[in-house]
């Protein structure tokens, strides 16, 4: 463990209160591990597990196979996908070739076609489970079973705030929330004022942003200071109770946020062509949400949030996933080409990281006989594709490979601690280094440690 590490936990317990928590949030900002490109992060969730093969990575094979019995021992990927008879099924999707070394892509990513020039695609990721929640839990924290902390989470406590008057970790969910809940942006072991904070998606992003009618800034900051001298006598009693440094750090943070939260997410200061390139007020409602949300990415870093998490649910196609993944794919295909355009446009991209991906890829099979284009496709845990952009990353190129139906990575393959790791070190942190002291023993973000993927790197 680092010597700021030790230090942060000494005075974490000896006694000195809530300077401690000033304190060792100054330290954290010292700076990276190491020298990198990225100083934030984009995280782009796509929740219920897409399809690697009727995405990024098309399997020609399964036109000879289409329908025919798929005969293979079970492993313990697959204990809970479908039993009964299986067989192969081909993709419903057409692809075409995009960017300059003709990266296939399905042909329904029409403006994400233009953009694959920066983006390095890999397709030898693995996931450890098929269970949307547990599958969840470890691409976010780490851990299949929850509690831990997510990545944006040990992004936060790793690298500190840029913006004080902001969250340095915020959540951008769909309608819902994913399975597994908050937990998937939890700040675990870590001090609370590292967790995500979620924007609601419809109506205010925050309640209670604006102090009440005839609330004053100096009535306000009044109010805060005699609750901070309560808080103070009382963490002198308590001198280990870091949850109560944290709560009144947060109540800091509410009174600063009021004067700049508003103004980040006043979409309506873009000017019609950005909001239109988004997909912001077209046609197509899905795009239009998921639009808003992205736009709201970019300004979020643009102003200094560490760590960002876009959310998009409805991946979990089992049946009909032509039209299903059809849909999804139409409603993310104009905002996040978007973003990887605005980001560049705005000389982002070289020091925001974006990284797309669900929690696992899904079979070339499906359980269940269906004719037509009623088929869908199973959980699959030994082969998923994600993608990265910016921040380092090698653009342009495609790593790893799976076998010829798409079953399971078979080059470059990596489990997802690997990620984790490799995404650490684009932002110039060293999983090796990032840990803390919980339970008796340092923890850190790959449990147990990996290895980086180099192959992704520039």
């Amino acid at each position: 463990m680092s010597t700021n590490l030790s230090r942060r936990h000494f005075l974490l317990g000896s006694g000195m209160g809530l300077g401690s928590v000033a304190l060792s949030a100054m330290m954290a900002e010292q700076g990276p591990h190491h020298k990198a490109k990225a100083k934030n992060c984009i995280f782009l969730l796509m929740e219920g597990g897409p399809s690697h093969i009727d995405t990024f990575d098309p399997k020609p094979r399964l036109e000879a196979l289409h329908m025919t019995k798929f005969q293979k021992e079970r492993n313990k990927f697959e204990a809970n996908m479908n039993t009964g008879e299986r067989y192969y099924v081909k993709s419903p999707f057409q692809f075409r070739r995009a960017g300059k070394m003709g990266i296939e892509i399905n042909t329904h990513f029409e403006e994400f076609s233009t953009v694959v020039d920066d983006v390095c695609f890999y397709r030898g990721l693995r996931a450890e489970s098929v269970n949307h929640p547990t599958a969840l839990y470890h691409l976010n924290t780490g851990t299949q079973f929850g509690g831990d902390p997510a990545i944006g989470a040990w992004t936060s406590y790793g690298l500190g705030t840029i913006n004080k008057h902001l969250p340095s970790f915020i959540v951008l969910p769909d309608t819902a929330y994913p399975q597994g809940g908050a937990a998937n942006w939890s700040n675990g072991f870590l001090p609370a004022i590292h967790q995500g904070t979620p924007l609601r998606p419809t109506g205010s992003p925050v309640l209670d942003m604006a102090p009440p009618p005839g609330v004053t800034p100096e009535r306000q900051r009044a109010t805060l200071d005699l609750l901070n001298s309560l808080n103070n006598k009382h963490q002198q009693r308590h001198p280990a109770h870091a949850e109560l440094a944290a709560r009144v750090e947060s109540y800091e943070l509410a009174f600063r946020m009021q004067a700049e939260m508003p103004k980040v997410l006043d979409i309506t200061s873009e000017n019609k062509q950005t909001l239109e390139m988004y997909g912001i007020g077209g046609p197509n409602k899905d795009a239009d949400a998921i639009g808003r949300r992205c736009l709201l990415a970019r300004r979020l870093v643009q102003a200094g949030v560490r760590f960002v998490q876009v959310i998009v649910m409805g991946w979990d196609s089992h049946d009909y996933i032509e039209n299903a993944h059809g849909a999804r794919i139409r409603a993310i295909d104009k905002p996040i080409a978007a973003l990887l355009k605005d980001l560049k446009r705005t000389g982002l991209l070289d020091e925001t990281l974006v990284a797309w991906s669900g929690e696992f890829g899904r079979s070339p099979d499906n359980g269940i006989r269906r004719d037509g284009t009623a088929w869908g496709r199973d959980h699959n845990a030994t082969a998923m594709s994600c993608w990265l952009a910016g921040g380092g990353v090698k653009a342009g190129h495609i790593v790893g490979a799976t076998d010829e139906t798409g079953l399971k990575g078979v080059e470059v393959v990596h489990p997802i601690r690997d990620f984790h790791v490799t995404l650490l070190h684009l932002l110039g942190l060293d999983d090796s280094k990032l840990r803390y002291l919980h339970a008796g023993r340092e923890k850190q973000l790959s449990q147990t440690g990996g290895e980086l993927i180099r192959d992704l790197l520039t």
